[in-house]
């Protein structure tokens, strides 16, 4: 058989895949969209770290991304005064004419918690996320006595 017609010998090119978000979870953050006062608690799978809080609507999330934006100090801060309707203007722009309703590609949580490997946990009032940057999920938190001993329970 001729290297030409060898099936294993074919070109060496790379195959670009592109992420797919997990349907199910696409279909959850939908779900809690639908009620900007809705919060499920809710651990997920990121870059190699565990990721806990509650999974809240884009809106709820817009709303206090906006309200901790004015709370900022410093020199320049008065350039976040318009920003949340700057962006909403900008993705109204992009879009153009009324799109139908597809599947969420981001997810957002309250009350977030980071925890990798390599340090203690980071806790962040809001976290925004590519759906497609997870690669795990489950409804609820981790338990917080999960590596106590039976004796610092107790106390």
């Amino acid at each position: 058989m001729s290297e030409e017609q060898d099936p294993l010998r074919e070109s060496a090119a790379p195959i670009v895949t592109e992420p797919v978000p997990d349907l199910q979870l696409q279909m959850l953050v939908r779900l809690v969209g639908q009620d900007p006062q809705a919060a499920l608690p809710i651990t997920l799978f990121v870059g190699g770290g565990l990721l806990y809080g509650d999974l809240i609507s884009h809106k709820a999330w817009k709303t206090d991304w906006a309200r901790s934006l004015r709370g900022v100090d410093g020199p320049g801060a008065h350039l976040l005064e318009r920003f949340p309707e700057q962006v909403d203007e900008a993705v109204s722009d992009k879009q153009g004419r009324p799109v139908p309703q597809r599947l969420p590609q981001w997810i957002h949580l309250r009350d977030a918690t980071s925890v990798v490997a390599a340090g203690g946990p980071v806790v962040m009032p809001l976290w925004r996320g590519r759906l497609t940057d997870v690669s795990g999920w489950s409804l609820g938190k981790p338990d917080s006595s999960l590596g106590e001993t039976e004796d610092s329970r107790r106390l």
